[in-house]
């Protein structure tokens, strides 16, 4: 898609997306309560809709119990997880995990299947040596990634269903949810939260979001989509490019414009492609949209691995994904049903 003027796709971004808008108004009198909180490495946001303040209070309260039961489960810094008891038998024994983590890692595997290993959930093997967080002064020896890439594929994750048991085919092979696990969460969080009672909701995992129903005034939750200009460099006005009106969505921008690391003048981003092991470059940011929040997830960070071309060609291929992706030349390409719609609408300016 050519270049459009940024005022132009903020404009068409709420139109594309309000058109799905088919959520029941919320109750008369209801009320919206927002906790936000630290859990999974980020900050996370909880807004709920009930028509009692003080039940939707302890809506929110119950859902960030079970995201922090999720991340009890599946985070790989925590000794007593299940997913660290499967990195620690690599190349073992087979290890019985929960009907939960089982699926979860299966439904991994097919998107990495997928994308061609675009995503691979045994990335970590290979992320470990990037330590952007902590601004790394050199990158990886050549020999230290073509070892540690030995230990990333996704193929060598074994499955037993009738036993319920994964196994690492590889000693050093580490399974990770770091590109699946946020989006999960909230897909957790939102049902905890229907059960409740909430009548809209928006989870904001760390900047995976996921929204139902509507808010309090009966308008469709509003979203931002990050503006990728690094920082320290001129930014639009509030650091937005975008919003866009959901409802039943999940919206996740994956994007290199706030960690990463300068070494030697080259700046490398925390998004790793798991096939070379090397952070990717000339993508800016990828924002997915689809009904779930853990497919979302994994989606976003996949077309920004495979980059404008090939990414946007696999969402074509899935129904009900749309995706947008900003180069880092600031080219705004889109999926084909919202070029389609792009191109049937005048230019409001």
């Amino acid at each position: 898609m050519p270049h459009r003027s940024h005022r132009r796709a903020q404009f068409l971004l709420g139109l594309a997306l309000a058109a799905g808008l088919t959520a029941a108004a919320p109750p008369a009198g209801a009320e919206a309560v927002r906790v936000e909180a630290a859990a999974m490495g980020s900050l996370f946001a909880v807004t709920a809709v009930h028509p009692d303040a003080a039940a939707a209070r302890e809506a929110v309260d119950a859902a960030y119990a079970e995201i922090e039961r999720i991340e009890a489960m599946i985070s790989s810094w925590r000794e007593t997880s299940e997913t660290s008891a499967v990195n620690r038998a690599a190349g073992g024994d087979p290890v019985a995990v929960s009907p939960e983590l089982f699926g979860l890692i299966r439904r991994s595997l097919e998107v990495s299947k997928l994308t061609g290993g675009a995503f691979d959930v045994t990335f970590a093997g290979v992320g470990k040596l990037w330590d952007i967080e902590g601004h790394t002064t050199r990158v990886p020896p050549p020999e230290a990634l073509a070892a540690a890439l030995e230990t990333v594929d996704y193929r060598l994750v074994e499955l037993d269903p009738e036993g319920r048991t994964v196994r690492l085919g590889r000693p050093g092979m580490r399974i990770g949810f770091g590109a699946i696990g946020k989006g999960f969460a909230a897909n957790r969080a939102v049902h905890v939260l229907k059960e409740r009672g909430v009548t809209g909701a928006l989870v904001d995992a760390g900047g995976d979001l996921v929204a139902f129903g509507r808010q309090e005034d009966g308008t469709p939750w509003t979203v931002g989509i990050a503006d990728p200009t690094p920082r320290g460099q001129r930014r639009r006005e509030g650091g937005v490019f975008g919003r866009l009106n959901v409802s039943d969505q999940a919206v996740v921008t994956s994007g290199d414009y706030e960690r990463y690391v300068e070494i030697d003048g080259v700046r490398y981003a925390h998004i790793l492609d798991p096939r070379t092991g090397w952070p990717v470059r000339g993508v800016s940011s990828v924002t997915v949209i689809c009904p779930d929040g853990e497919l979302a997830d994994a989606l976003a960070t996949s077309v920004f691995v495979l980059g404008p071309e090939e990414g946007l060609a696999l969402v074509d291929r899935l129904r009900g994904v749309e995706a947008l992706v900003i180069d880092d030349e600031g080219q705004i390409r889109v999926s084909a049903n919202l070029r389609t719609l792009l191109s049937s609408e005048e230019d409001p300016s």
